[in-house]
């Protein structure tokens, strides 16, 4: 095996979620933040809430509404000369 290819491995690493709760886990890098862990995650709480990143579906919607407004523009279709 080669050495020193590997990268550093912290067997404490912190896990830290959004909602407040920390664990510990294995992991090459010290320190972990996460968005959703097991207890908040609606699969695992049984409780549903929406969880909507940074408005990613009215940004798609807004897309789309675009998308239809502009007319579409023919494309030119451009031949190779030949000698």
């Amino acid at each position: 095996m080669k050495k020193d290819i590997h990268p550093k491995y912290y067997p404490k690493a912190k896990v830290s979620c959004a909602c407040g709760n920390s664990f510990t886990i294995g992991a090459t890098v010290p320190e972990i933040k996460v968005e959703i862990c097991s207890k908040c995650h609606p699969f695992y709480t049984g409780r549903e809430q929406l969880i909507d990143t940074a408005g990613r579906v009215e940004r798609f919607k807004a897309r789309r509404t675009k998308a239809s407004a502009e007319p579409k523009g023919k494309k030119l279709r451009v031949g190779k000369n030949k000698k």
